[in-house]
């Protein structure tokens, strides 16, 4: 007959525990009956007067350590105050989570509260309490497994954002800072002496790191080559470049792998937590782009707000440039080269010119770094060498026959070492019936220097062509005597900072004289550039040097604007 009632009045609740019936009207014999057919700890308790006191508790209940009397019950003892709540509000159930213990062994417990009013004297409710303890550890281990690193034990880079996160919510940003050290070469090692190697190598630099923090700092492998450190600021700013010091005089001694002694240099960026606006991923990749400062510079950057603003904008850059280049919006200009001797137009050298689709003319100077660091520098340089010769052809056409004026394009470190420059130039010539003559190509000293060998091998293609080769910007890179000797160059460019002021300059003077003597030695023709008056024109003539380029002559033009220039019909 009880076991009916209990049945009849089950209310619909998350836990699969049986309800407290409709009123709990029966004995204490009773009452321990039906708590004694539940597999979890439970109890009836009953609030009275001077406090509250067991109805009636399992064997379950009393195993857990829960007590028989209320008095000394650690259930009343920690949950009173909330079992008091939950009688004297007009809740009908509800359920707690309850950690009993210590951190070491603490359990944990849904607990679960249901009433019904009776016609007792004193108000009671049943409670049970199912220990999910074991659930919760297999979720922590499984959490932790998934937040580390397996090869160094070291958090990964879920577990340092969830640090990260942590510190964001509870901390002060003001008071940390994150550290991102990426090494330099290891992918070298790797190559090298193979992947076994290289763990070897990743879990010795882990340990020297760690070696290197506080206590309190947080360490993650962030994937790679790549670890991140979460820094507790305690005198601000400077604390951070302190403990990059530490990290880089830990990992100045050699390492010891197999019979060899390998040196690491690590590059480190810094993002405080001051300058983060709730987004963890944010400060995590401002340090990322303040490691690429930090390679190019060779010392450690903290990230600074305006320069990743710049960093955006070239990034914009790069997106409309590509547009640019797929949608022929590019033009070139092109600016005379002249004979100081005579003054007759010999040539011109084709300029990059680029205005963006909301009108805002770009220099060169703004755009072209973009498109080298891009990679974009090599459909640009593919275009500028089609339009150069498509250009030749239509003044050809214009005279009626070859009309004697060469044309200069420029050729990019990068392009150089990436692209297939002779027969992408050759492809140009036959595609608009142009002789190889025509072309002046020209290299920057970065560029030879960058790979002798193969920068050789192109030149000397190109001159099979006919192509006039010049240096550009002679004297401001990392000039060698040898290659000048060596390589098939036709041409220097004297760099418009030696000639501009020059007049007024000795020392510049000096270094015009020496480069147009060099010149000389090796049978190579000069051209001057950045050429703004007549006197300036005169001196460099008298002085032996060949051509000269500047404003003197005329700025960058039109392709029709250029024809126009040579007193001929317009092309």
């Amino acid at each position: 007959m009880v076991f009916a009632r209990t049945k009849k009045s089950r209310v619909a609740a998350p836990l699969p525990l049986p309800q407290p019936a409709d009123s709990f009207a029966f004995g204490p014999g009773a009452s321990a009956m039906m708590l004694d057919m539940l597999p979890v700890p439970a109890a009836i308790i009953e609030l009275q007067e001077h406090g509250f006191v067991f109805d009636a508790v399992n064997r379950p209940f009393r195993l857990a350590g829960l007590g028989t009397v209320a008095g000394e019950s650690p259930l009343i003892r920690l949950l009173g105050p909330r079992l008091r709540r939950f009688i004297e509000s007009s809740e009908i159930q509800c359920e707690i989570s309850w950690q009993f213990g210590d951190e070491v062994d603490a359990r944990h417990f849904r607990v679960m509260l249901a009433k019904r009013a009776d016609r007792r004297a004193f108000p009671r409710c049943m409670v049970t309490l199912v220990d999910h303890t074991s659930e919760l550890r297999t979720e922590y281990s499984l959490r932790r497994e998934m937040a580390t690193d397996s090869l160094t034990g070291l958090p990964n880079r879920a577990g340092f954002s969830d640090a990260l996160e942590h510190a964001i919510t509870t901390e002060n940003a003001r008071d940390f800072a994150v550290l991102v050290v990426n090494l330099d070469r290891f992918s070298r090692v790797n190559a090298c002496m193979g992947g076994l190697a290289g763990d070897e190598l990743l879990i010795t630099v882990a340990r020297r790191l760690k070696g290197a923090l506080r206590s309190r700092d947080t360490l993650a492998r962030m994937g790679g080559d790549e670890f991140g450190v979460l820094l507790t600021l305690d005198e601000g700013p400077g604390d951070a470049l302190h403990v990059a010091k530490r990290i880089q005089a830990a990992l100045a001694n050699p390492f010891r792998l197999s019979d060899f002694e390998i040196r690491v240099d690590c590059s480190i960026g810094i993002a405080l937590g001051a300058d983060n606006d709730g987004d963890p991923e944010d400060l995590v990749r401002n340090a990322q782009f303040a490691v690429k400062r930090a390679k190019k510079s060779g010392r450690t950057e903290m990230y600074q707000t305006h320069t990743f603003d710049i960093a955006r904008e070239q990034f914009g850059i790069e997106t409309e440039l590509r547009r640019a280049i797929e949608n022929g919006q590019m033009t070139l200009c092109y600016q005379p080269i002249c004979d100081l001797a005579t003054g007759k137009i010999t040539s011109f050298e084709a300029l990059a010119r680029w205005t963006t689709e909301d009108g805002v003319r770009l220099s060169p100077n703004d755009f072209i770094p973009v498109a080298e660091e891009s990679g974009l520098i090599i459909p640009l340089g593919r275009w500028a060498m089609e339009e150069a010769a498509q250009t030749i052809a239509a003044w050809d056409r214009a005279s009626g026959g070859d009309c004697d004026i060469k044309v200069a394009v420029n050729l990019s470190a990068i392009q150089l070492q990436r692209d297939h420059i002779p027969a992408m130039v050759r492809g140009a010539l036959e595609r608009h019936g142009v002789d190889g003559k025509r072309l002046t190509l020209e290299l920057t000293e970065s560029a030879i220097v960058t790979d002798p060998d193969r920068i050789a091998q192109t030149m000397h293609a190109l001159k099979d062509m006919g192509a006039t080769l010049a240096m550009d910007d002679f004297g401001t890179g990392y000039s060698n005597l040898a290659y000048l000797q060596k390589l098939p160059i036709d041409l220097l460019k004297i760099d418009r900072s030696f000639v501009s002021g020059m007049l007024a300059d000795r020392d510049k003077i000096a270094i015009v004289r020496a480069i147009l003597s060099l010149a000389q030695a090796l049978g190579m023709q000069t051209t001057a550039e950045g050429i703004e008056t007549n006197e300036l024109a005169q001196t460099l003539a008298a002085l032996g040097c060949t051509y000269g380029q500047g404003f003197l002559y005329s700025r960058a033009l039109e392709r029709d604007e250029a024809w126009t220039l040579l007193g001929e019909p317009k092309a």
